[in-house]
């Protein structure tokens, strides 16, 4: 890192809460509108709560949380863990928290909007940043009003029907992305850009499964073609997992890049989507390869997957060889009971319930926090939400749950 901007990092640590302005008087976008009223956590929209962790100088370390993760070593303070959060979720917190107006990502500002995210990661207290995003499929989506308070105007899924992929015809006619077209920006200037002892995980799209199922073949057109062509579905599957190959071997060797944090979300509440067997000769052998290609550079693989999937874990930990296991819903097995299972294999990222990291008042919900880390500290665990911080959970109960990480170990 360049000496301007080791300057920078040392100051963001140093906001003054006389810098500090609500969205309102900074214009920020969509909060002015929002009524002045109770969140769940308790906390009134208009107030700043008061947390010490964000004023206090960081020490990033990915190679002691590596460790921590692989079990060679005991955890003397908790490590965070997220797959995302929300830019809403990221504006609210730059603003009201730091101080600081939020910087869009235009061509124009790419540079600040990319320190700005460093910034974030790093005052939140994570030993790295998850850099995602580029590799992008044009399809079909449906769309709806977005009801949450910090609102982004519309909120789409998944297309349940009819995909743009059909026939063979469709497939051949598919503009499909190219990597030689792919923008490596973000990922190269957070590398050149990081503070002492943060990392990068990287990943350049959503999972093979969710892309083609959801993206090019339309859930329920894919279901039919299971049975009527399936060398059609395993087509759109293979170029789908080709394609995140690709990315994964150019920048596999980018420096400060220590992991790959891939999603795939295979399963819901009760069950996978497709059958194990389906699902073991479609999606898993290309999480094996990204594994491979992320292990034999010495690097981590960690895998993000929703629903009820333990019936592939056997699967993930033997075979693609997962150095880590994300998504956790209480309805299906609560982390702690997860860990037991299987914390001995691999380590365990997250868990706080999100239906209760949004519903739970401060008391009931740093209660709970202590009980996850009771049970799951110190080894092979990292603190986090159950699935990722969407723009519905209360801003204020995301930093609740970090600081009930930072005070746990004092």
């Amino acid at each position: 890192m360049d000496q301007e901007n080791k300057g920078e990092v040392a100051e963001w640590t140093k906001a003054a809460d006389s810098k500090s302005a609500s969205a309102t008087e900074r214009g920020g976008r969509g909060f002015k509108s929002l009524p002045l009223r109770l969140t769940i956590s308790g906390v009134e929209k208009g107030a700043r709560m008061e947390f010490e962790f964000l004023q206090k100088a960081k020490n990033p370390d990915f190679s002691v949380f590596r460790e921590v993760l692989e079990g060679k070593r005991k955890a003397k303070r908790v490590h965070h863990v997220e797959l995302f959060a929300d830019e809403e979720i990221r504006e609210y917190i730059t603003e009201k928290y730091f101080g600081k107006r939020w910087v869009p990502n235009t061509e124009e500002t790419k540079e600040e909007y990319w320190k700005q995210e460093i910034e974030f990661w790093y005052r939140m207290g994570y030993d790295y940043i998850r850099v995602a995003g580029g590799l992008s499929f044009s399809g079909k989506r449906r769309k709806t009003e977005d009801t949450a308070e910090l609102s982004k105007g519309e909120r789409d899924w998944v297309e349940e029907k009819e995909g743009v992929i059909k026939t063979w015809e469709d497939f051949e006619k598919y503009q499909w992305p190219e990597i030689k077209n792919f923008d490596f920006f973000p990922y190269e200037f957070v590398s050149k850009n990081l503070p002492e002892g943060m990392k990068m995980v990287v990943c350049p799209s959503s999972g093979v499964f969710e892309i083609a199922s959801e993206t090019l073949l339309g859930f329920e057109n894919m279901s039919y073609l299971l049975y009527e062509d399936f060398s059609l579905v395993q087509a759109v599957f293979d170029k789908v997992g080709s394609l995140i190959e690709e990315f994964y071997r150019e920048i596999v060797d980018m420096e400060n890049v220590e992991g790959f944090f891939q999603g795939d979300d295979l399963g819901f509440k009760t069950s996978t989507f497709l059958s194990p067997e389906q699902l073991r000769q479609l999606v898993i052998p290309w999480h094996k390869k990204f594994a491979e290609i992320a292990h034999q550079k010495g690097k981590m693989y960690w895998f993000h997957c929703c629903g009820n999937v333990l019936e592939l874990m056997d699967d993930f930990i033997y075979d693609v060889k997962i150095d880590a296991f994300h998504s956790f819903q209480d309805e299906i097995i609560p982390v702690w009971e997860f860990k037991e299972k299987y914390g001995e294999k691999i380590a365990v990222l997250g868990g706080v319930d999100v239906d209760k990291l949004c519903n739970f008042d401060e008391e009931s919900l740093r209660k709970y926090v202590r009980e996850i880390l009771d049970k799951c500290m110190p080894e092979r665990y990292a603190l986090g939400s159950g699935n990722s911080i969407a723009n519905y959970v209360p801003p204020e109960n995301y930093l609740i749950m970090i600081d009930e990480g930072e005070k746990y170990c004092k």
